[in-house]
């Protein structure tokens, strides 16, 4: 579990919700609760964002172990950092950004061979990915779509990640990776080509 240490290491101690309309509150409130010392915001933040964040690291990485300590780097300089974060910020943005620049860093140091997803790896990535019925089918479209996925370089497969498993909008793309939204879009186009054309050998086999 990423909590207890990640909450550790900021210095922080993980407790219950001492009112329960904190959860309520919003990411801005939090944030400045948090820039003014009080730990139990900065708790709430960890607890609202650590799952997004981990799942965004992984889909990076590709690594359940290495994501999870990638995640409570992200936390720790969240937590250092405080006071950088502009007003008008939204909150998951600057976390993701946080997170890239951390994975990033994890990339530039491991060997070409620890780059590729393992067969254990690509069982476990997850399910918004692919979920077909039938459980073989599933687990060799999965390797397949994780060989392509690694096959993209650093800027497309960042901004399909962002934009097809996380959800974001252009702005918060080009916002988190500091890419126009020009290139946010064409690096997207270009992706989704290169993804279709090297899945589609292996749908075609399986119709």
């Amino acid at each position: 579990m990423i909590e207890p240490l990640a909450l550790k290491m900021a210095g922080l101690k993980s407790r219950a919700c001492s009112h329960t309309g904190a959860v309520m509150n919003s990411s801005e409130d939090l944030v400045t609760r948090a820039r003014a010392g009080e730990q139990e915001a900065f708790r709430l933040i960890f607890e609202r964002y650590a799952r997004p964040v981990l799942s965004f690291v992984f889909d990076l990485v590709g690594e359940r172990d290495l994501a999870e300590e990638l995640t409570q780097e992200t936390f720790v300089r969240a937590y250092n950092s405080l006071s950088s974060i502009r007003d008008e910020t939204k909150l998951a943005t600057w976390l993701f950004g946080i997170g890239k620049n951390v994975a990033r860093e994890a990339l530039r140091s491991r060997t070409k061979e620890s780059h590729n997803y393992s067969d254990a790896d690509a069982a476990n990535l997850p399910d918004n990915r692919i979920s077909p019925s039938d459980e073989l089918l599933g687990k060799e479209l999965n390797d397949a779509l994780c060989a392509a996925l690694d096959s993209l370089d650093d800027d497309r497969r960042m901004v399909f990640i962002l934009k097809v498993f996380q959800h974001c909008r252009y702005e918060e793309i080009a916002e988190i990776t500091g890419f126009s939204v020009a290139k946010v879009k064409t690096d997207l186009h270009r992706a989704r080509l290169e993804l279709r054309k090297r899945i589609r050998p292996f749908l075609e086999t399986t119709k």
